[in-house]
């Protein structure tokens, strides 16, 4: 059996990474510890939190659903991670001096995933986290006696003030230096107030904080061995470290499992544009074989020149390679929760798509807002909590925060990720997979919805039966509706039509005859009322008898 050049690399090697408790990192961990039986220590940055220290945090990181095959198959790999208490926002992580030293000593390969993914996050806390926090693990990098490689993850959609975007390094729209030391020193307030002029263009601080941060990672990055991997959407797993594995709702997931509840029934969108996801698998793939490759390569200096070489950028994303429209994936991801229904749906699942933000804002009112009213009001007649519009509300939010990437598209260029295969041998491009040309996305949309269903909705297998029978009764409903509603629009037509038939029986000379004979009984009636005060009623309106 032919042996991974990747996994025999990381044999014996230390790993740092941080953000490992976020969703890519998690499935980071995992494929490391799976498929790189030899790899020596993962050191985790964890940040106390909620009165747990970081032993706790990582006992519960340990126990999480995504380790599950790892627990069941090979539970020593899970005593190779060790956690160090850290904040990446703090001058040296916060790392102890002991820590410090223990990762200075025995880490070869970092990976860094921590980031703030928050499209409406402050942009104080944007800034620490996805600039400064760069800035700081390379001076914690400059330290390391064994390092070979440094894997940033960035995102694809940054400088989405362009139409095509390539797997270069673009310059940033301010100095990144001079914005932290601006916002070092000016209160919240402040920062608030400037936000929207320092952001400019871009959508949101999200992507403007992490276009800065490839531009610093650039400029002070000198000869560490340093490559940069773009994400596009990132959603449920295809394949590890189990399908459909996702543990959050952001993205399309919220969308997904929204509309297979029956909560969401519209969303501003144009449908016909690419929607540029990618399964989580594809890019942590990409990270470890972009670890490997970085490190195998020439680090960052030429040995023939001593020419730096520039960043190497991969672009992680489906549009250009493997393109799916946002109508394919409602009208597969519908077919799916039809299949696979939720136990408990508030309506038979259904979602309108619009670009229009009239028509969208009209069916919110309708689809939305008026059943939420209406729950809410039964609610509170009989004693419960009132919460529907407040969930609306919540969500209307989250969903506005995609409006942009949703109505707009992007040409990723996608190159790196395809030439790198060709250094791969054929067991590593069966285990470290990446090539996003091999994603069926009829059979992948079916492991999402699946996914949603069972990590995000938490719906057990053995509930299926119950929840096609509940989805006949809500489809019986939705039909005896469109029927009530279908009868009483004729019936309104009717009367309107019985109305306008009445009045159009009546010829022109029976009309005015009928509005002659109503004038002459009125001015008879006035010419007496009149005559009994002594006034003459056409002098009181100025015409002459």
């Amino acid at each position: 059996m032919e042996e991974s050049s990747i996994a025999e690399f990381y044999k014996g090697r230390s790993v740092f990474i941080t953000g490992a408790t976020g969703f890519m990192g998690k499935v980071l961990v995992e494929k490391l510890l799976r498929s790189c039986p030899g790899v020596d220590k993962l050191y985790l940055l964890m940040r106390p939190s909620k009165g747990k220290d970081v032993s706790t945090r990582l006992r519960e990181f340990t126990e999480n659903q995504v380790f599950e095959n790892l627990r069941n198959e090979h539970p020593e790999q899970l005593e190779k991670i060790a956690a160090v208490a850290g904040d990446v926002t703090f001058p040296g992580f916060g790392l102890s001096s002991e820590d410090m030293q223990l990762i200075i000593d025995n880490v070869s390969i970092v990976f860094n995933s921590a980031a703030t993914v928050k499209f409406d996050e402050e942009l104080k806390t944007a800034v620490q986290l996805n600039v400064k926090g760069p800035r700081e693990l390379l001076a914690i990098c400059r330290k390391m006696k064994k390092l070979q490689a440094v894997v940033h993850v960035s995102t694809a959609f940054n400088n989405l003030d362009r139409e095509e975007l390539d797997e270069v390094i673009y310059p940033a729209p301010i100095d990144p230096i001079k914005l932290i030391e601006l916002i070092d020193c000016l209160d919240d307030g402040l920062v608030r107030a400037i936000t929207k002029e320092l952001v400019g263009q871009c959508p949101n601080t999200y992507t403007y904080t992490k276009a800065l941060a490839e531009q610093l990672l650039e400029r002070e990055c000198g000869d560490i061995p340093l490559a940069i991997v773009r994400p596009s959407i990132v959603t449920a797993a295809e394949h590890e470290p189990l399908p459909g594995w996702v543990d959050n709702l952001n993205g399309p997931t919220g969308f997904v499992s929204g509309v297979g509840k029956g909560f969401i029934r519209t969303f501003k969108i144009n449908s016909q544009l690419v929607g540029d996801i990618v399964p989580v698998d594809y890019p942590i793939n990409l990270m470890i074989a972009v670890g490997w490759h970085t490190a195998i390569q020439n680090r960052r200096l030429d040995k023939t020149s001593g020419i730096p070489k520039k960043i190497e950028v991969y672009n992680c994303s489906t549009g250009q390679k493997n393109p799916l429209t946002w109508e394919m994936f409602r009208e597969i991801g519908f077919k799916y929760w039809l299949k696979y229904p939720t136990v408990e749906m508030m309506w038979y699942p259904n979602c309108s798509f619009t670009k229009n933000s009239t028509v969208h804002k009209i069916d919110q009112a309708i689809s939305h807002y008026l059943p939420a009213y209406a729950l809410d009001l039964v609610a509170r007649l009989t004693g419960k909590r009132v919460k529907w519009v407040r969930l609306y509300d919540r969500a209307h939010h989250a969903i506005s925060c995609l409006d942009f990437f949703m109505t707009h598209q992007w040409r990723f260029v996608s190159e790196n990720p395809i030439r790198l295969l060709d250094f791969l041998s054929e067991a590593d491009r069966r285990t470290f997979y990446f090539d996003v040309r091999q994603i069926d996305w009829n059979t992948y949309i079916g492991t999402y919805v699946a996914g949603a269903r069972r990590y995000i909705l938490k719906d057990d297998p053995s509930t299926l039966p119950a929840a096609r029978r509940n989805l006949k009764k809500l489809y019986a409903a939705k039909m005896l509706l469109r029927l009530t509603l279908l009868a009483v629009f004729f019936l309104v037509l009717s009367y309107l039509w019985q109305q306008l038939s009445s009045w159009g029986s009546t010829t022109p000379g029976e009309y005015m005859a009928s509005d002659n004979i109503t004038f002459l009984h009125l001015q008879s009636e006035v010419e007496k009322e009149t005559s009994n005060q002594g006034i003459n009623p056409y002098l009181t309106s100025g015409i002459k008898s």
